[in-house]
């Protein structure tokens, strides 16, 4: 906890507290600046984020961002921390910023009551008050603070209006008119334990309050019943579900091409200038068989990663991916999961990282346990590169194809995440019961700007994690099948007689059971560190760099692979083509299936407290990886 405590300059915290998608994070960015602190809670493995605010809004607070809970009656390791956070002597905190959906009041009024009955001073912010003021119908903000006996903020999520005022009501809590400080209420020990009737009269409570505060029911209401009608109808809602989910992964591929092919041929035009920039020497070739070889033909798939990015975020901001989790947890739950998991689950089609955190939010402790054991099987954006050469290998002209074939890649991920899911839930004897339920929010017309700043940023995050990997790993390859004996009379002799090709073909014996020989053997190996190098070795290794300047990189790679061969050395596989289509499947199959992030396997371990369990779940997986990708090639030969 003390790690916590330096983040906080004040004896005196304020805690945000709100529902799941209330706005509340988002508030907390416009308060900050974004310059906060994202720490672990002692004896969790649940973030909150700390901050300060700036300056340009008035008096500094200190500010805890909690995780979003539905009441402070925990049923998940979020809502646990938010309560521990509120009560925690080490905080000090008096004064909460409680953050509610405007277009939820009558659900989310209760827990603005529990945090006044614990003893907090409270200041409630409403979020999503633009829905209203596009339908003349704003909430009565004063009445609405009569009510609650605290003052109402409206919040601008978008541009940030409203912030300023926030802090000011914040700042002027238990002061008077007078100037004088008035008597706050003193803070209990945990929160209040309601009866079922208190409940139901707490409740009661938020519809009246709702009805006497906002003007009119909003259209938004009945356009979102006329929508689920058709997205939630239980056969129906599945087929609409399956067109979405195929149309994002499709357009992953053919969307992107005219810009991946933009993008690779700066980087071939690039290449090529080098050595009439700095001459025929090495540190030419470090430069354009090295750098601009290896990062040129991962960068090149950047475009795909961001439709991706950009397909997730639209459904976030629609709504949608509340509907898709709840249609998700009858088929889910023959596998021991419910609807929790999907979100989880889909955020593992962009990186496994974040996704494991995010089951979190899954209150079963065995299928939060299941959830992060499958979760790596997900194709996420690091598979994607691999995936796009492998199958541009095989359906370089066929567009349509090489799409369906992408999407039934993901499809395949996800079936045998299942059926392990399926397997360990036999596997794993539990008492407690599944539950679901899950707040569906309104549809909502997303806005360009955000989805697309939301989109870029996920997809920055993504080049700052893997770039310095891919550009270290890269130099390191190149190196590896340049050295010792660099100045050789012609490429091939440097490569036969390099450090690479010296370890590459002691360890042979161990891939050609997939098909391939020592080079792509060493790009299997370097994908360990991250799977996208395997790209960026295979470049370096089949020196792709020697091409017209009218190649695109994808594309020049791909001609190399169609026509490398094994050598002289490997007996009955002599000269015959290293990459067919048995052997670019058995390569399918294994990223399909292989365990290859180390960042997930520490995250998994650091989720779970167990060794054993990120140990067992790396060796499983690239067991079956191999044996699977081996079988495939015997299969296919």
């Amino acid at each position: 906890m003390s790690g916590i405590m330096s983040g906080i300059k004040s004896a005196e915290s304020i805690a945000l507290v709100g529902p799941p998608n209330s706005g509340k994070t988002t508030l907390f960015n416009w308060l900050t600046g974004r310059q906060q602190k994202v720490v672990n809670y002692a004896g969790s493995t649940v973030d909150i984020a700390i901050g300060e605010s700036l300056d340009f809004y008035g008096p500094r607070l200190s500010l805890i961002d909690t995780p979003g809970t539905y009441s402070l009656s925990p049923k998940s390791q979020d809502e646990e921390v938010t309560l521990k956070t509120l009560f925690s002597p080490q905080f000090a905190i008096k004064k909460v910023i409680v953050v509610l959906d405007s277009t939820q009041i009558s659900r989310q009024i209760h827990l603005v009551r529990q945090v006044q009955e614990s003893g907090f001073q409270v200041v409630v912010a409403i979020t999503m008050h633009d829905l209203h003021m596009r339908e003349d119908s704003a909430v009565d903000v004063k009445r609405l603070a009569e009510l609650l006996r605290a003052p109402v903020c409206p919040i601008d999520g978008v541009l940030g209006g409203g912030v300023k005022e926030l802090v000011q009501k914040v700042s002027a809590l238990g002061v008077s008119v007078g100037g004088q400080v008035s008597a706050a209420p003193i803070r209990a020990e945990s929160a209040p334990k309601w009866s079922l009737e208190k409940l139901k009269e707490v409740f009661g409570e938020g519809e009246r309050i709702a009805r006497e505060v906002v003007r009119k029911e909003l259209k938004v209401y009945s356009e979102t019943e006329n929508i689920d009608k058709w997205l939630l109808h239980p056969v129906l809602g599945l087929l609409f579900f399956a067109v979405i989910m195929c149309g994002l992964f499709t357009s992953i591929y053919w969307l992107a091409q005219p810009i991946m092919n933009a993008v690779a041929a700066v980087f071939v035009w690039a290449g090529a200038h080098m050595s009439g920039l700095f001459g025929e020497n090495l540190f030419s070739a470090f430069l354009s068989d090295g750098v601009l070889a290896g990062s040129g033909a991962v960068l090149v798939f950047v475009p795909q990663i961001f439709i991706l990015f950009l397909g997730i975020t639209l459904l976030e901001d629609t709504g949608y991916l509340a509907r898709a989790a709840t249609l998700a947890d009858r088929p889910l739950s023959f596998f021991g999961l419910n609807g929790r998991a999907f979100v989880p689950i889909l955020s593992g089609f962009a990186c496994a990282v974040p996704a494991i955190m995010a089951a979190r939010s899954i209150t079963s402790k065995k299928e939060r346990w299941i959830a992060t054991f499958i979760i790596p099987f997900m194709t996420c954006s690091a598979r994607l590169p691999v995936y796009a050469l492998l199958i541009g290998f095989l359906y370089s002209d066929r567009a349509f194809l090489a799409g369906l074939l992408l999407a039934a890649l993901y499809l395949g991920g996800l079936m045998v995440g299942l059926i392990a899911a399926g397997l360990l839930n036999r596997l794993v004897k539990t008492k407690t019961p599944s539950l679901f339920i899950m707040e569906l929010p309104l549809y909502r017309r997303p806005k360009a700007s955000v989805v697309l700043r939301n989109s870029f940023r996920r997809t920055n995050a993504y080049l700052t994690k893997t770039a310095p990997i891919i550009l270290v790993l890269s130099v390191l390859v190149w190196a590896a099948t340049t050295f010792p004996n660099y100045q050789a009379s012609s490429p091939k002799v440097r490569l036969e007689s390099s450090v690479a090709a010296q370890v590459g073909k002691t360890i042979e014996p161990l891939f050609t059971p997939l098909g391939v020989d020592w080079r792509v053997g060493v790009g299997l190996m370097s994908a360990f560190a991250a799977r996208e190098t395997f790209v960026s070795s295979l470049a370096v290794l089949f020196n792709i760099t020697d091409v017209d300047d009218k190649d695109v990189m994808r594309t020049s790679l791909i001609e190399k692979m169609k026509t490398a061969r094994f050598e002289s050395h490997v007996g009955a596989l002599a000269n015959r083509p290293i990459f067919t289509l048995a052997s670019v499947a058995s390569l399918i199959v294994f990223f399909m299936l292989a365990m290859q992030c180390m960042s997930t396997s520490s995250v998994a371990y650091r989720e779970t407290g167990s060794w054993w369990f990120a140990t067992t779940q790396v060796v499983l997986m690239n067991v079956l990886a191999y044996g699977a990708a081996a079988a495939v090639f015997a299969l296919l030969t």
